[in-house]
């Protein structure tokens, strides 16, 4: 939660220390996009294989700014774990390698906000995820809200939004050790949650010059089950007029875990984009 922290606040301070700003540059009107993918894989004597992958589609007018995402996650390696075969005398260490997959998550999301003017505007806002890897196998909000385009010129960006949905989240299933008769353990399947959130977001660009930008999106979705916060920061290279290398780092954060979960997931990623 530290590093979440200090990650919001690296966010609020920068366009403080912006210098000072060129005339707005007019946005641009209609479709845009970007899609991002990240590929690494290992074989010989280890095994691995890591993709993530990310589509964004916006759309921007006199009159609305709306925002559609999908990404995925999927991480596969070799895992090796060891037993104590007690049947042999004296009892053997027995290792065993399995290719299996660590991480995958799939997540979308898309808000629609209709501008009242230059700077403020009423959004709506969706987002779904599925970890098999989280303490909630699945989390999911609808909101509405009040955003608010603080900053932008050639150098820097900067919106707020806030509002409050209904979020449903699942924990995820559990075993428990049973005593005899058979079986030995029973699965627990825990109740969703169900219940009001608040919502809050902060966008954040800096154009270091025109090949060289960073990026940050900071999300918390708070209810009186669990507090969500997400952030995301990135600094893309251009390649090209519509090629980058992109490098970003990721924080999550749950308030309420099961036992034996940690609050706090990072992940660092280098993908290639490509904008349209």
């Amino acid at each position: 939660m530290k590093t979440t922290s200090l990650a919001s606040a690296v966010v609020l301070l920068l366009p403080v220390c912006a210098l000072a700003a060129d005339p707005p540059p007019p946005p641009p009107m209609g479709w845009s996009g970007s899609g991002e993918l990240g590929l690494a894989a290992a074989s010989g004597n280890t095994k691995s294989q890591s993709l993530n992958l990310k589509l964004d589609l916006k759309y921007n007018d006199d009159f609305w700014k709306d925002d559609f995402y999908v990404l995925a996650i999927n991480n596969k390696s070799n895992i090796t774990s060891t037993t104590l075969d007690d049947s042999t005398s004296p009892p053997t260490v027995v290792s065993q390698t399995k290719y299996e997959t660590t991480a995958n998550r799939y997540e979308a999301g898309a808000s629609a906000g209709y501008k009242l003017d230059d700077h403020s505007y009423v959004v709506g806002a969706l987002r779904y995820e599925h970890d098999e890897f989280s303490a909630y196998d699945y989390q999911y909000i609808a909101s509405i809200g009040y955003g608010y385009q603080a900053l932008k010129n050639s150098t820097d960006e900067l919106a707020f939004e806030v509002g409050v949905g209904y979020k449903v989240q699942q924990p995820t299933s559990y075993f428990v050790v049973n005593a005899p008769p058979p079986p030995d353990q029973i699965m627990i399947s825990p109740d969703s949650d169900n219940d009001v959130a608040a919502r809050g977001k902060i966008d954040y660009k800096h154009n270091f010059n025109a090949n060289t930008s960073f990026v940050d999106t900071f999300l918390v979705e708070s209810s009186s089950s669990n507090t969500f916060v997400q952030n995301d920061a990135g600094l893309a290279v251009k390649v090209t007029n519509t090629l980058a290398l992109k490098v970003a780092y990721q924080v999550r954060y749950n308030s309420d875990v099961l036992s034996g979960y940690k609050h706090t997931d990072q992940l660092l990623t280098t993908n290639l984009v490509y904008s349209f």
